[in-house]
């Protein structure tokens, strides 16, 4: 399996965060589905918030 370096930023002033992969910015989460869409964007199949969550 491969692996990406994802970093989620700390909220800004309105709540969001900066999910970054790889140094690309794919969005702003405001939630933890938020997240998981975005890294489902950028790759691998099948992921949900709770695959999120388990990683953390």
């Amino acid at each position: 399996m491969a692996t990406s370096r994802v970093v989620v930023y700390p909220p800004d002033e309105d709540g969001g965060r900066r999910v970054r992969v790889e140094g690309k910015i794919l969005g702003i989460a405001y939630s933890l589905r938020d997240v998981a869409e975005c890294l489902r964007r950028a790759g691998p199949e099948g992921m949900d918030g709770a695959d999120v969550a388990s990683a953390t």
